[in-house]
């Protein structure tokens, strides 16, 4: 499933970054974004998510984040 359809407050671990747009996946990489790394949303809002990467958050708008496969 893509990253902006999940719910709020529950873990789920990345499978896959859907680009092939190098700089776009290294930028998701420096995040802590990548193949295998669990990721959380804290928080949906319209435009954007707010994400719990390691012992980071993010903010990221939807179009990047329906870029990004997970699965719980």
């Amino acid at each position: 499933m893509l990253l902006s359809d999940v719910q709020p407050e529950k873990e789920y671990v990345v499978t896959k970054i859907n680009s092939t747009d190098h700089e776009l996946t290294s930028f998701l990489f420096s995040l802590g974004c990548y193949e295998g790394e669990k990721i959380s949303v804290i928080t949906k809002k319209k435009n954007s998510l707010v994400l719990a990467v390691k012992d980071s958050r993010y903010s990221i708008d939807i179009p990047l984040a329906e870029l990004i496969d997970v699965e719980s």
